[in-house]
């Protein structure tokens, strides 16, 4: 018997294609968010100019709900149903890489604003891959397997962006633009092969622009609008929505004024400050992660999920008490201990909260379910920097983190709410 073409159903295999692509989006942040802006602000760019670059390579990432229903509704290809957008993505990011290599030749360094229109491209295809890789991911994947491969995901980002922050700002100024679009786009590559590779099954071929027959008397698919409207309006989306925003919302909220407080007040560089947040979120990001994909898988993604954000209810009702006896401050071992609190507990939660929403979002429209849910999630992060720069030092640090606490614990107890965390009846009938 001879064994068929590498498959999403073997583990290994699933878990490699996982790594890999979060790993190749992590290099490309570490490029284009960490290593270019300090690069082009050792070269003299204007804060202004920097500013409207970073905010550009964001924009793509908020309106990704959008890939959904493109993803859902146009799946009919013979080389799978979401593959063929993950391969077609990452060509695209590809080759708008591959711009970055004539704009090195014009002129050096190349203009921010040109490397961030094609950053912008490069940002749209990503935010495709992103979401056809996440649906191939919910539609395929075991439940009980789904901890695992997000904790994969997230090792292979986090990895990525320390890898590609360290990498390029060494050869950035030492090598220039165009050796390091090009090192970027050999990594790239070889990530490219897990999606040329593994197949969602083994009917698929290997690579074909061709659709499937569609069966007799098979419904058209429903249209772009219709498909995010009917998933906003589906039982429980819209408090789930709210539930992700909440959680994302307290740990930036806290996040923000306590970073500002320690380099203002607290005698903290901000070169140290930036390591020991990096030094955090890698761990948690790598070991941490791992850990609790593997919890969660074994005892279930909610229970982790609700123990987890317990601990961050915990840990920053604790902050508020030790603030108010600080007054205040934030300096010393204290204020360390509470950066990596705030730092590593909501990203290990979002590790169990992301297989109990993919489980959520299972059926027919998987990925614009599962967009929506992520775009919640980004927009509560930055809806909370917003808030704790709106409010200044008007309202104290501590009851901020005892604000952020009381949301934690809130979200605790809703995470084992059956109400929350339930599927479209629909989909449940057709087993889904």
């Amino acid at each position: 018997m001879t064994a068929g073409p590498p498959g999403i159903a073997a583990p290994g295999w699933r878990y490699a294609l996982a790594f890999a692509v979060y790993g190749y989006q992590g290099l490309v942040a570490g490029f284009a968010l960490t290593a270019l802006p300090n690069h082009y602000a050792a070269h003299g760019a204007p804060i202004a100019e920097i500013g409207w670059y970073t905010a550009l390579l964001g924009l793509p990432w908020m309106v990704q709900p959008l890939w959904g229903p493109m993803v859902d509704r146009l799946g009919d290809f013979r080389m799978g149903r979401r593959r063929f957008w993950v391969v077609l993505a990452m060509a695209g990011a590809l080759a708008s890489l591959g711009l970055l290599l004539l704009l090195a030749g014009m002129a050096e360094p190349a203009p921010l604003p040109l490397i961030g229109q094609v950053m912008l491209v490069h940002g749209a295809c990503a935010s495709l891959l992103d979401t056809a890789l996440d649906a191939m991911m919910i539609d395929r994947v075991p439940v009980a397997k789904l901890g695992r491969v997000n904790a994969c995901t997230r090792a292979g980002f986090v990895s990525g962006t320390a890898l590609g922050a360290i990498l390029f700002a060494w050869l950035l100024p030492q090598s220039g633009l165009g050796t390091a679009a090009a090192v970027l786009l050999a990594l790239g590559a070889g990530a490219a092969a897990l999606p040329l590779l593994v197949r969602e099954s083994g009917e698929d071929a290997w690579l074909s622009l061709r659709r499937r027959d569609r069966a007799p008397g098979a419904a058209r698919p429903a249209g772009h609008a219709a498909l995010l409207l009917a998933a906003l309006r589906e039982r429980g989306s819209l408090a789930l929505i709210a539930y992700c925003v909440a959680q994302e919302f307290a740990g930036a909220m806290v996040g923000l004024r306590l970073s500002v407080a320690m380099v203002q007040g607290g005698g903290w560089t901000a070169p140290a400050l930036s390591q020991l947040q990096g030094a955090a979120t890698f761990v948690a990001g790598t070991a941490g992660a791992l850990s609790v994909g593997w919890w969660a898988d074994r005892a279930g993604p909610r229970r982790v999920l609700a123990i987890l954000l317990g601990l961050c209810a915990a840990a920053h009702l604790a902050m508020a008490a030790v603030l108010h006896g600080t007054g205040g401050e934030a300096g010393g071992a204290g204020a360390a201990a509470l950066v990596v609190l705030n730092t590593g507990l909501p990203a290990l939660s979002f590790v169990a909260l992301a297989p109990a929403v993919m489980d959520v979002s299972r059926g027919s429209a998987a990925a614009t379910r599962f967009a929506l849910f992520m775009a919640a999630l980004n927009s509560g992060g930055v809806l909370g920097a917003m808030v704790a720069g709106r409010l200044g030092t008007a309202v104290s640090l501590p009851v901020i983190a005892l604000a952020a606490g009381a949301i934690f614990a809130a979200c605790a107890v809703l995470a084992r709410s059956p109400l929350l965390f339930r599927r479209v009846a629909s989909e449940r009938s057709r087993g889904a």
